[in-house]
Parts: structure tokens; sequence; C-alpha cells
């Protein structure tokens, strides 16, 4: 970041001195004969330091650099003035409008020092309003990302209990098994043919019926896609019987089996 520094004083003798003291610090200087001189160059350039005189034609230093508070609060302000000047230059320390008061003659080791410290005072304020600009942007940001992930899972909820709705209220009975041979899901209508005999988490071989055990071994030990087989269960439910292997048929994530009326299907 280049240091930029503003140079106000109705004498023109001043501002040379001070500009040939501080240009060999690496500053960019301005200068200025007023305050409203030095104010208009504000409009026109960001500078982090302003060190002005006090006793100026119009507009004093004390009155100039309490504007630039107002207008420009991130620079640094740095008066010069004699002590006959001491009491309005102190209440403007008090309110904040100025941040050292310099006498004069000046110590040119003093003056470059302090001018030094504003400088780093001012990068301070700078980076410290830099992060926390970046810290607000990224806390929007979290919580549009939260704001999003909780719509998502609302939205996911919503399509899975309509999911679950409908697998309950299919006009088909339908049984899932997991690759472990578990019952994980049967819907109204499979209890129903079951007998509503509870079935969840038992083996299928063990506790659904001996036709639709067939048809689903008959996929499972010939790693079958699907396969099908017409049956009456119970004597009574003439049903169409289908499984199918859920992914690839060797090596599956499960099964699914499903049985239709026949009466339904015609």
């Amino acid at each position: 970041m280049q240091r930029t520094l503003l140079l106000v004083d109705d004498e023109e003798n001043i501002l040379s001195s001070l500009t040939r003291l501080l240009r060999r610090e690496g500053y960019a200087i301005f200068r200025a004969n007023s305050g409203q001189a030095g104010l208009e160059l504000l409009k026109e350039h960001e500078v982090g330091v302003i060190i002005s005189d006090q006793r100026m034609p119009e507009m004093t230093g004390v009155e100039f650099l309490g504007k630039v508070k107002e207008l420009y609060p991130g620079t640094v302000r740095i008066v010069l003035s004699g002590y006959t000047d001491l009491k309005s230059i102190t209440d403007a320390i008090n309110e904040g409008a100025i941040f050292r008061f310099l006498t004069k003659p000046w110590d040119d080791e003093i003056l470059r020092y302090n001018v030094s410290e504003a400088f780093t005072h001012y990068e301070l304020k700078y980076e410290n309003e830099r992060l926390a600009k970046e810290l607000r942007t990224a806390n929007a940001k979290l919580e549009y990302k939260v704001e999003q992930k909780s719509q998502d899972a609302e939205f996911n909820m919503a399509a899975l209990q309509i999911t679950q709705d409908v697998l309950e209220y299919l006009p088909v009975a339908v049984v899932g098994i997991a690759k472990d041979g578990v019952l994980v899901v049967a819907n109204r209508l499979a209890h129903e043919y079951l007998s509503g005999t509870p079935i969840l988490g038992q083996q299928a071989d063990a506790v659904l019926p001996t036709e639709v055990v067939t048809v689903y071994q008959n996929v499972v030990d010939c790693d079958k896609a699907w396969a099908r087989q017409e049956a009456t269960l119970d004597s009574k439910n003439k049903v169409n019987i289908q499984c199918v292997a859920l992914g690839k048929a060797i090596n599956p994530r499960g099964w699914v089996i499903v049985m239709n009326s026949i009466e339904d299907i015609q």
C-alpha cells in the first residue's frame, strides 16, 4: 500500500520544508495552501495521513481537520501549532479530530517518527476494517449456505414422506429385501397378503410364503436381474409375483418383490 501524505499550510516555505524532510521516507506527498484546497484534494485522492498548520486564514487547522473527520474518518490527522493555540487543539484531541499535536518549530526526528506511527495506525485500522468486511461477507455466505441446506433438508424430508406415503398406498404389495436377506420394507398390501404377520427385520426366506421365496431364490441363486411367477397365496389370493434385483444382477444392493392380484391385472 502506497503511503500518501497531505500537507496543508498557508506558508509555502513551511510546505517546502516539510516536503524535503518527508519525501526521503518514500511517501507520496500532496500539498495544499488552505483548508478548502485540502478538502478539494481529498475529493480526488485517498490520503492516509494529514499534517495541517493551525493558524491559517478563513479556516483554522482544527476546523479543517474537524471537517476531514466527518468526511474521511479513516484518515489520521496531525496538527502543527504553537502553544498559544493549546486550548482549541486540546478540545479537538478530546473530540477525536486530531491524532497528534506537534509544536512549531518541530524536531525533525520527532516529526518523522510521529508521521511513521500515524501511517502504522492508519494501516492497522485499514487492515482491521478489511478483515471485518471479509468476515461479514464470509458470515453472510455461511448463513446463506446454512439456509439453503435447511431448505434442502425440509424438501428432502417432505419428499421422503411423500415417497413413503406413495409406497404405502400403492395398489400392489411391495416388499424390500436388503443385501443380507433381511426384510426392510413392506407396504400395507404386503402385510395384508401375508396375513398381517410382522415381517420387518426378519430373514426373507424364513417368513415369506414358499411361493414368494421360490421366485426370490430363483433371482438370488441364479444371479438374475428379475424373475416372475403366478401363485396362489393361502389358497385364496391368486397373485403375480415378480422379484427384481436392485442394481446389477451380480452382487446387487438388494431386491424388491411386487405382488399383483391376478384379478386386478385383468
